[in-house]
């Protein structure tokens, strides 16, 4: 029998707050996985053949806290503007081939500022829409917190598609180009944030920008320093300022900027790979009042360990950074649950997290 004491949506809010929960908060991404979706559904699916219905059925039978669910990107293959093409495999997608040079992207930043510069902006109309896709997503997932992702300085857009080379080229010859391309894109996603930001609706926003490989960050802290992080804490603040606590995520391992992006305001980071050197317990422990979420191995864990290995590792870090009492961790994986991990891993992690209770909340 269940002993929850506190909603979910209590949970949360406890854990963001770092306020003792009556159990850990859980957190992750679960659209990808048709094992999972069979095993909480009861459905028989071949292929990727399931619906957002099915993601939000598992969302609000297994998760506290989730991404809004998306539905399997399909096969298709997608040729953009410039040439380069993307190919799709329902879960993941890749670039094939990218024509693109060096005077090809710059005319790309050209095209993109003046498009951001020109643009008409209807908050009344971004708000209204956003209200409705949200509260549609929230009736089929109960109470289940959603943390959305909606927006971004705009570093993945610089270097993502295979343009991480022209881009290099450009940040020597062109600085200011750059510049004026984060400038402009954090502005017009500020506005974005101001039309939209309701703390009703969810306690929390997700702001995502891949920078950092398995061993370091892909750009030097100098570069990141002077480049992002002012607009990284305009956009942080932005949030702030509707009363949302924000988490920023990157793959890979950014140990070394942690302090840098803790002066732009951000709140907490997830999305920690230990195969990376990013242990979730350590960080923990030597950051206390910063939100930390998904540290379970999302590889050679969930994908490639037993039940037994999961439990383990779930109750391992339930306990040793003493969550229970002091908030501030959801429990997640790093990787979140793609198709490789295993529906009866996925299953043992939700089980053994929630076996786990604070006894001050149930009096045992």
């Amino acid at each position: 029998m269940s002993k929850d004491i506190l909603t979910k949506r209590e949970r949360v809010e406890r854990t963001l707050n770092f306020q003792p929960v009556d159990r850990v908060a859980i957190h992750d991404e679960v659209s990808y996985n048709p094992g999972v979706i069979s095993l909480y559904t009861g459905k028989k699916i071949e292929g990727f053949n399931y619906s957002i219905e099915d993601i939000c059925e598992v969302i609000k039978k297994t998760l506290d806290m989730c991404f809004p669910p998306r539905a399997p990107k399909g096969t298709d293959k997608i040729v953009l503007e410039d040439g380069t093409i993307i190919q799709h495999d329902n879960w993941t997608s890749w670039v094939t081939s990218s024509p693109i040079d060096v005077e090809g992207l710059k005319k790309h930043y050209l095209k993109k500022i003046e498009a951001e510069k020109t643009s008409k902006f209807d908050p009344k109309k971004e708000r209204e829409e956003h209200h409705k896709r949200f509260l549609r997503i929230q009736k089929l997932i109960g109470d289940t917190v959603i943390c959305e992702y909606l927006t971004n300085v705009g570093l993945c857009e610089c270097w993502d598609h295979g343009r991480i080379v022209p881009f290099s080229y450009l940040c020597h010859d062109e600085p200011e180009l750059i510049s004026e391309y984060f400038k402009i894109h954090t502005d017009s996603q500020i506005r974005k944030v101001h039309a939209i930001a309701d703390k009703n609706l969810s306690p929390v926003i997700l702001i995502a920008d891949d920078l950092a490989s398995k061993t370091a960050p892909m750009f030097s802290p100098e570069f990141l320093r002077r480049e992002y992080s002012p607009h990284l804490t305009r956009l942080v603040e932005a949030w702030h300022e509707h009363g949302l606590k924000v988490l920023f995520h990157s793959d890979g391992n950014w140990k070394i900027l942690i302090p840098d992006f803790l002066k732009c305001g951000v709140d907490g980071f997830y999305c920690l790979e230990p195969a990376t050197g990013m242990d979730i317990i350590e960080l923990k422990k030597k950051y206390p009042k910063v939100i930390w979420a998904g540290g379970l191995d999302g590889v050679d864990l969930m994908e490639r360990g037993n039940p037994e290995q999961v439990r383990k590792e779930v109750r391992k870090q339930i306990l040793e950074t003493d969550v229970l009492n002091t908030g501030g961790l959801f429990l997640a994986t790093s990787s979140e649950i793609n198709p490789p991990i295993k529906p009866e891993n996925y299953q043992a992690m939700i089980e053994e997290a929630k076996s786990i209770h604070n006894k001050e909340f149930t009096g045992e």
